[in-house]
């Protein structure tokens, strides 16, 4: 396995969690996810039941970021607030982002609240409601050409 495949395994079954780790992965050429960040543990042996190599201390980046581009800053922190309890004001982070940024909050927003797993309910005016065709696709996909990360 990878050390991104170990980030998601490790993340995997928490929408906010795999959220904010996929943000980490996906932008600015994953470099904010790669070993030697401060945030970033991992280990040669597995540890713990679910036998992880690596994880992230989401509450640690506020504090561990260090001199970073005010676009860096901003993206690492609305990550940090998708994983973990760490503030954030979106009217002051939202607009430093740029295009391709952006469309990663967006994805990464429709991941944590579970839009991938919505299910096809439709409710009709006569007062019925009936289940469509299953699960709904996610609001907002991960970008296309970034999935392969």
């Amino acid at each position: 396995m990878t050390h991104a495949d170990d980030l998601r395994a490790w993340a995997r079954g928490m929408y906010t969690i795999e959220a904010a780790t996929e943000l980490l992965l996906r932008a600015f050429g994953g470099k904010f996810a790669a070993p030697g960040n401060p945030w970033i543990h991992t280990s040669t042996a597995p540890e713990g039941p679910s036998q992880v190599r690596a994880w992230i201390d989401f509450a640690a980046i506020p504090d561990e970021a260090g001199a970073l581009s005010g676009g860096e800053r901003r993206f690492l922190m609305l990550a940090a607030s998708l994983a973990e309890d760490v503030p954030v004001v979106l009217g002051d982070v939202v607009p430093g982002l740029d295009r391709e940024n952006l469309d990663l909050v967006l994805a990464a927003i429709a991941h944590a609240g579970g839009s991938h797993q919505h299910a096809d309910i439709r409710f009709h005016e006569d007062g019925t409601v009936s289940r469509g065709k299953g699960l709904l696709d996610s609001l907002h996909p991960w970008p296309q050409a970034l999935r392969a990360v």
